[in-house]
């Protein structure tokens, strides 16, 4: 779970997350929040056995927080979460039972085939244009390339040599999965989109790097 400035959320999303009925591990990144969430991380998470706490000393961005965090992941299935409540994770055991029952590697949460609520009209647009560059480029038709839930199996996306240091990590990786002949599955889901105000991180300038790692990945 990469996490930054998500004081007012994080125990409810962890609570939640707690909530579903699998076995797991929680690995928590914090990139370098100051707001007081790694004291609070510190304080309500420390000592729970399940759970591994990172620091980064600097802001690095999403896609560096999940590298982190891949290198403590010892579960057979690694699964993406971010630290707020734009996506509901009373929805992750569906989203799970794919590659439990293995018929999966790969599962990605399309918020395209699911609901999607407080969207706005330019950030569908920038992902429409993502979804149909993935399926121009790689051959594969995705709906939702740049959605927060991403599920692998271990031995996937440990294999992968990612570089990403921001929000580049959802093209990056799409795209080297598909390079390896992956097939991305995916299911619906509800998504509650959080405006700029509120907490939203990502931003137009973080869409042309996308289009730009789609194209350099793919060539």
């Amino acid at each position: 779970m990469p996490i930054y400035n998500e004081r007012e959320l994080i125990r409810e999303v962890l609570r939640r997350v707690r909530a579903q009925p699998f076995r797991k591990q929680m690995i928590l990144v914090d990139d370098h929040s100051t707001d007081g969430t790694w004291e609070l991380l510190c304080e309500e998470e420390g000592s729970r056995p399940d759970t591994v706490l990172v620091r980064h000393e600097v802001n690095h961005g999403k896609g560096m927080a999940i590298r982190s965090g891949l290198k403590h992941a010892a579960g057979e299935i690694i699964l993406i979460q971010d630290a707020d409540l734009e996506y509901d994770p009373a929805e992750l055991p569906r989203l799970l039972e794919p590659i439990v029952a293995g018929r999966a590697s790969v599962v990605y949460g399309s918020r395209f085939l699911g609901r999607i609520e407080k969207m706005r009209l330019p950030n569908r647009v920038a992902n429409y244009l993502l979804a149909w560059s993935v399926s121009l480029l790689y051959g594969q038709r995705i709906t939702d390339e740049a959605t927060a839930y991403k599920i692998f199996r271990r031995e996937v996306i440990q294999a992968i040599d990612l570089t990403c240091r921001r929000f580049e990590f959802c093209p990056e990786v799409t795209s080297k999965v598909l390079r390896r002949g992956e097939r991305i599955v995916e299911l619906p889901v509800r998504f509650t989109a959080r405006t700029w105000e509120e907490g939203k991180k990502i931003g137009w300038r973080d869409f042309f790097q996308a289009m730009w790692v789609l194209v350099k990945c793919r060539f």
